[in-house]
């Protein structure tokens, strides 16, 4: 059974991890590396699937699947960044459905390397390996990052797979242990298929959408999302620039109330596109870049679009 079969429009990263077992020959980390929602999460459950199972006869293996797939398995642990809430670590989604209003992204904390570390500790229970799998590896603060050089140092028993879009994201020295496997932005077709196969053919009507996600599936269904959830008076506002001082500050203040900063991350990639269409001004394109950097920055949400909406209402009046 081919375990890579969901997987559409990657050809090169299918061929280099089936050699990698057809050859067995695993390296101890692997790098995923790619835009966001094209694929390397899938891969990376289709990779882990071949080396917990591959060495159980064919039966055994359509048992054990559905359990690596949904990350059940006592041999596999799937980590991702995570916000703290009064003493606990919850994932993104988890968040979400807490209703918490998040105002930085998640991040991958030391204490989830350490978690790592312990899961390293002890032999595969069913598998002849462990395998982790880190999800948006560039969210690890620093501390975080440096104890996970060294279990790459030493894993052991155990594949590592870190997801993330860039290998100038990580540190140099991660980097450098890990075996890369790249990921491409898959084509119109590609898209169309992936689309339809998940029951949003309806994101082919929106070109905006199509536009922002350049090639990701997986950012198309996202940005989808955040633009069903965005509040239509927003939207309208948003789509012109502020007249004058008083409601660019207005629009700055319903905003960051009504948007956490997730959001409002999105939102920048929206509205770049949306401006660039109106406009066609690189300005505007480099002032909502600065704005991206501020929020990512961990800079108080509302100042930076106050900001952001002064040097809008300016390009009206130039």
């Amino acid at each position: 059974m081919n375990d890579f079969t969901q997987l559409i429009g990657q050809g090169q990263a299918i061929e280099l991890l089936q050699c990698a077992i057809a050859s067995n020959r695993i390296a101890p980390a692997y790098l995923f590396v790619g835009a966001a929602g094209v694929g390397r999460g899938l891969a990376a459950k289709c990779f882990s699937c071949s080396l917990l199972s591959h060495h159980f006869p064919p039966q055994q293996q359509s048992l054990i699947r559905p359990k690596i797939l949904a990350g059940n398995h006592p041999d596999l642990l799937w980590v991702q960044p995570t916000y703290q809430h009064q003493g606990k670590f919850l994932t993104a989604l988890e968040a979400e459905e807490a209703g918490l209003k998040r105002k930085s992204p998640p991040q991958i904390r030391i204490e989830q390397i350490r978690d790592i570390t312990r899961f390293l500790s002890r032999p595969p229970l069913e598998a002849l390996r462990t395998v982790v799998v880190i999800e948006d590896a560039q969210t690890m603060t620093e501390s975080a990052a440096n104890a996970l050089l060294k279990t790459l140092e030493e894993p052991g028993r155990c594949t590592l797979i870190l997801i993330a879009p860039s290998t100038d994201s990580l540190l140099p020295t991660l980097v450098s242990r890990c075996q890369r496997i790249p990921f491409s932005r898959l084509s119109d077709p590609d898209m169309e298929i992936i689309l339809q196969n998940n029951d949003y053919e309806n994101i082919l009507k929106y070109p905006e959408l199509l536009g922002i996600a350049q090639g990701s599936p997986g950012e198309a269904i996202s940005a989808y999302t955040q633009l069903q959830n965005l509040p239509d008076e927003l939207k309208g506002s948003l789509r012109q620039f502020p007249k004058n001082v008083m409601q660019g500050l207005e629009l700055a203040k319903k905003l960051t109330q009504e948007l956490d900063t997730q959001m409002q991350l999105w939102l920048v990639d929206y509205l770049q596109y949306f401006y660039w269409e109106q406009w066609k001004n690189k300005k505007l394109l480099d002032v909502l870049e600065k704005t991206r950097q501020c929020l990512l920055a961990y800079v108080q949400p509302r100042l930076v679009w106050e900001w952001t909406f002064l040097e809008l209402s300016q390009f009206i009046l130039n």
